[in-house]
């Protein structure tokens, strides 16, 4: 509980909505101050809209004085991250390669649905170009940095709407998650994010890389991630690829805890190099569930690192989308994207079907895996946030960002819900994170455990970075 409107969750929000001791108005007021005082330091947001927001918020608290909110959200301040259309507002993706004329009118599956529950939409957060790497700049708007330390990274590609949300730049964001992206920026500026099974949020339009991207919430605590869910996992006709609609409030089960789950620690999976003081902290937070009442054991999945094959289906998507750009568009792009397209150049098609060969074999033995546990936690990301600007950490030999995600993309393979869970904070103030993940469709117990650690170990948000 807080007294800072800027930093209260969405359910507080929505509770003193209802209750007429506070106004969208007064709460929009307070958020575009924190954004006003900390974004130029931030750089969260490639555009902001605050006379649409203000006019929004006017609408809502016209709503809540009448007593007739229009959804789950009215009133609450949110941002799109800059891969989802948003009705009036230009979608870039991060790239100088296209224009910022309209006429943008049509919103993404996830705008729309907190567009109909009236949330307030204060902007959009900045991604890498096309969201192809973990890191968040781009040429198009530059460095995004870490509301825990302005040097160092919030990860991505999701990174503007994770520092947004650290730094108390809104209560909800949306973010999506094709090889770790929403999970990684949660685990580096230390919010709570949940990749959802693939399908349960629909996705409009499906820009590639296809079957492995996910769309889902980040926000500061468990609660209002489930909230989101229910809005954003509302039916869109648009994406064929959806699940049928599943009629639950994801919010209910949150309290009753994992006393009686078969919970399976893995410190590294086997093949992972992880620093020394996350994995101490990660430790510590597999001994809070089996405080907790689980049955924690430490087994690895037993699957090999499918790096390379994802790094095939990966990357050989992102190809079209370079080969059909102009020259002039290419000498545009970030040279990190033209170089890992080129190191996949000579894949085909049986380099394709091998990867497809691999995706199949570890969906079919996480499957398998999960008969005998309901969950398997490990750490989320083997180091802290590093350099901002930076690919990779410096030192470490590491050709590209996937080399320090190992945790992440075997996730986005399988299509199975994972969440990143803050458990602590390193020596040199920086988040680390458990990842818990779950069988496919079963989000309701990745967010039963992360509100029971969270109700044990409650999460920290930094202090307000300067501008």
């Amino acid at each position: 509980m807080t007294d800072d409107l800027s930093m209260m969750t969405a359910a507080e929000l929505i509770s003193r909505y209802r209750r007429k001791t506070l106004s969208p108005v007064e709460v929009i007021e307070a958020v575009l101050g924190r954004i006003d005082r900390c974004d130029g330091a931030v750089n969260a947001f490639c555009h902001l809209d605050a006379d649409s927001a203000l006019a929004s918020a006017r609408e809502s608290e016209a709503r809540w004085q009448a007593g007739r909110p229009v959804g789950l959200v009215d009133g609450v301040p949110t941002t799109i991250k800059d891969a989802l259309l948003t009705r009036g507002w230009p979608t870039r993706r991060g790239s100088r390669t296209g224009s910022p004329d309209g006429p943008w009118n049509e919103d993404s599956a996830a705008t729309a649905r907190l567009r109909a529950h009236g949330a307030v939409l204060i902007g959009k957060t900045t991604t890498p170009e096309f969201g192809w790497k973990g890191v968040t700049d781009s040429p198009l708007t530059g460095i995004t940095r870490n509301p825990w330390n302005l040097e160092r990274t919030p990860g991505g590609s999701s990174g503007g709407a994770s520092a947004a949300c650290a730094a108390g730049m809104g209560a909800l964001h949306v973010g999506t998650d094709g090889a770790g992206s929403i999970r990684m920026p949660a685990a580096f500026a230390g919010i709570y994010g949940l990749k959802p099974t693939f399908g349960r949020v629909p996705i409009h339009p499906m820009n590639m890389p296809g079957t492995i991207i996910h769309h889902g919430p980040m926000t500061r605590t468990v609660g209002d991630a489930a909230l989101m869910l229910n809005v954003i996992g509302e039916p869109d006709p648009r994406d064929w690829t959806a699940l049928p609609r599943e009629s639950r409030d994801w919010r209910v089960g949150l309290e009753d805890g994992v006393k009686g789950l078969r919970i399976a620690y893995s410190r590294n999976f086997g093949y992972a190099n992880v620093d020394f003081e996350i994995a101490g902290l990660v430790e510590k937070a597999a001994q809070v569930f089996a405080d907790l009442g689980a049955v924690v054991d430490e087994a690895d999945p037993g699957f090999e690192d499918p790096r390379e094959a994802f790094g095939v289906y990966y990357f050989l998507r992102f190809r079209p989308l370079v080969d059909t750009m102009s020259d002039g568009q290419r000498a545009l792009v970030d040279p990190g994207l033209l170089r890992s397209v080129e190191e996949y150049r000579d894949k085909g098609v049986a380099e394709s079907l091998a990867a497809d060969t691999v995706r199949l074999t570890l969906g079919r033995h996480m499957n398998l895996f999960h008969q005998t546990y309901d969950l398997l936690i490990s750490p989320q990301m083997p180091l802290a946030a590093f350099e901002a600007g930076a690919e990779v950490p410096a030192g470490r030999g590491m050709r590209n960002w996937m080399d320090w995600s190992p945790f992440t993309y075997p996730f986005n393979f399988t299509q199975a819900p994972a969440a990143s869970v803050p458990c602590g904070i390193t020596s040199e103030g920086l988040p680390a994170a458990v990842q818990i993940a779950g069988p496919r469709y079963r989000e309701d117990l990745v967010l039963r455990a992360s509100r029971a650690y969270e109700s044990a170990c409650p999460f920290v948000m930094p202090e307000s970075p300067a501008a």
